[in-house]
């Protein structure tokens, strides 16, 4: 599913417009997007969580010639799905 079919199928359910659901979907991105940047973690009960994660830097390989090359750390975005999305997926 793409944004756009997202975005018609929360306008369905909801029974909002097109415009209104799209105005909603990129207030809840940008919102998340700030939170997580900012450090915070967004917890949504039933659905899930999203967080943010330090990885570390490490040595990896390139699979081409072999050699050993540098990876830098940087943040990683997780999310980890609650037990309603988990049992109603499964």
């Amino acid at each position: 599913m793409n944004k756009a079919e997202l975005i018609e199928a929360m306008a369905s359910e909801s029974g909002l417009s097109k415009a209104d659901a799209k105005k909603a979907l990129d207030g809840f991105i940008n919102a998340t997007t700030n939170a997580l940047k900012s450090g915070d973690r967004i917890s949504l009960i039933g659905f899930g969580s999203f967080s943010v994660s330090e990885r570390s830097a490490r040595t990896g390989r390139n699979p081409q010639t072999g050699k050993e090359i540098q990876i830098a750390a940087k943040k990683v975005v997780k999310f980890k799905a609650g037990a309603e999305l988990s049992g109603t997926v499964n």
